[in-house]
């Protein structure tokens, strides 16, 4: 009898492992998702300190550099990968910035995400660092938003390049530093939508827009760098 007991007992024993396997793996997936959307997420940081040193030092963008200050919003994206032949599709994943214009301080980041597809005669593909500016209420609010289209949400156009240049009253300008073969990156009609994964990765807990960039709910030391070089753009 206690031999038959032990016999049911290991059997039992090892379809409860077996039972246990998917749920195992499953955890450890999800723990390499968060770990690759962490990773993901530094990195981006990491990009969009550059970029905003390379607009620093670009002669181009001094009309940038004398007017991010007034900002109300920023989007940075360190890598906007654009490619095609006839039907061509554009996108990269960015940091959105906010300034709280009371204390003239910068939160975030939030992560987002930019995309758009286009149709005509086209070939080969560029690679371009891009900072929008927002420059309105709506734009600050549409950046602020889980997803809005470019052009139809909020205006956007591209910003004067050079010195003595005046730019168009709209709601968001953009700046773009580009090699390849398309001479410009045009943005209207691209949609922007927030990285849930990646803010969720970087803070650490489920989080929004809003609880990042107007509340302030949360906090990455990781970020400080990124605000530090966004201030030091700015003139302060």
């Amino acid at each position: 009898m206690q031999r038959l007991f032990s016999k049911a007992f290991f059997g039992l024993l090892a379809l409860s492992s077996v039972a246990c396997l998917p749920a195992l793996a499953w955890a450890d997936e999800n723990s390499n998702t968060a770990t690759s959307s962490l990773t993901d997420a530094n990195s981006t940081v990491n990009k969009a300190v550059q970029t905003l040193k390379d607009f620093s030092a670009d002669p181009n963008m001094s009309w940038y550099r004398d007017n991010v200050v007034k900002s109300k919003a920023v989007f940075i994206v360190p890598e906007f990968i654009k490619a095609g032949f006839i039907l061509g599709g554009a996108g990269g994943t960015g940091v959105v910035l906010v300034r709280d214009e009371k204390s003239d301080i910068w939160r975030g980041p939030a992560f987002a995400t930019i995309g758009s597809a286009s149709f005509g005669f086209q070939a080969g593909g560029s690679v371009a660092e891009i900072v929008m500016m927002a420059m309105t209420d709506k734009g600050r609010d549409a950046l602020l938003s889980t997803k809005f289209q470019l052009g139809a949400d909020a205006s956007v156009a591209a910003g004067p390049v050079g010195t003595g240049a005046q730019a168009a009253t709209v709601d968001i300008i953009q700046f773009a530093r580009s090699k390849g073969l398309f001479a410009g990156v045009s943005l209207e009609g691209s949609v922007i939508a927030v990285r849930d994964s990646l803010n969720h990765a970087y803070y650490g807990t489920p989080v929004n827009p809003v609880d990042i960039l107007v509340l302030g709910n949360v906090n990455n030391p990781h970020s400080d760098v990124l605000i530090q070089a966004l201030t030091k753009r700015a003139g302060r």
